[in-house]
């Protein structure tokens, strides 16, 4: 295994831009991950690992890396997007999951541009048991280091679609799910009254909601109940609790 010592080697330059620039992600089809939980995450899910960089020593197996390299802690901090950190840095091939044949509950994100909060998203959809995730509008970019670091994983196991509103719609449509929008709007439902079993619910950026253009594509709109007097929720947390709703009703067989 080659022991890594300088900043202008060409897999230390790469790796840099890999965590820092979305260009470099998409013209190498890598994305990068940061940490042994993830890169466990990684192996167990299958997912096709490129290059690791360790510091110092190897702490586990990779039995599908193609390249794997020692460096000082660090040069590997210096190559990781994270404050701190321990290593492994590693770059995984960016290989989308495929759609179930058959989808009956769909999270959309419009324009959330905050990273947290799409990862976030990713990983309470997963755990939830949502068939898909949805990006369209102007979402934070799926493969940067933060979002990826706050999927816990789970980017490597949801299915996530990026696309426009349009085929968002066109492809809901084919699979025959009505698509609801949370909306603060005098004719939206109360969540608890619609039957989301079998659904997509659409939602906006904590500043602006979802657009007049995703709002006319809908088919009805939703609003989670609250008191008077709070502030909206933000969009991860919004989600959250519309996908808690769409998993409890399937339980319950509502």
């Amino acid at each position: 295994m080659d022991r890594l010592t300088s900043r202008k080697n060409p897999v230390i330059r790469q790796l840099r831009a890999l965590g820092r620039e979305r260009s470099a992600r998409a013209e190498a089809g890598l994305f990068i991950g940061d940490g042994e939980k993830l890169l466990r995450e990684a192996i167990q899910s299958g997912a096709e690992i490129d290059t690791v960089l360790w510091a110092e020593t190897p702490a586990l197996l990779v039995p599908n890396a193609a390249h794997e390299f020692t460096a000082p802690a660090e040069l590997v901090e210096y190559v990781s997007a994270l404050s701190h950190s321990p290593g492994p840095v590693f770059t995984v091939r960016m290989q989308p999951k495929a759609l179930p044949e058959t989808l009956r509950r769909v999270i959309v994100l419009e324009t959330v541009q905050d990273p947290g909060n799409v990862g976030t998203v990713l990983r309470t959809a997963n755990a939830l048991g949502m068939d898909a995730v949805i990006l369209t509008g102007s979402c934070a970019d799926l493969y940067s280091p933060k979002t990826v670091r706050s999927t816990m994983g789970a980017i490597f196991r949801m299915p996530v679609i990026e696309c426009s509103a349009v085929d968002m719609k066109s492809l809901l449509m084919q699979h025959g799910l009505p698509l609801y929008g949370a909306a603060l709007s005098d004719s939206a439902k109360d969540l608890r009254t619609v039957a989301l079993d079998h659904a997509a619910v659409a939602i906006g950026s904590e500043g602006q909601g979802l657009s007049r253009e995703l709002l006319s594509l809908c088919d009805g709109e939703i609003i989670i109940p609250m008191r008077p007097e709070s502030e909206s929720l933000n969009a991860a947390i919004a989600a959250s609790v519309v996908m808690w709703e769409m998993a409890r009703t399937r339980e319950c067989g509502a």
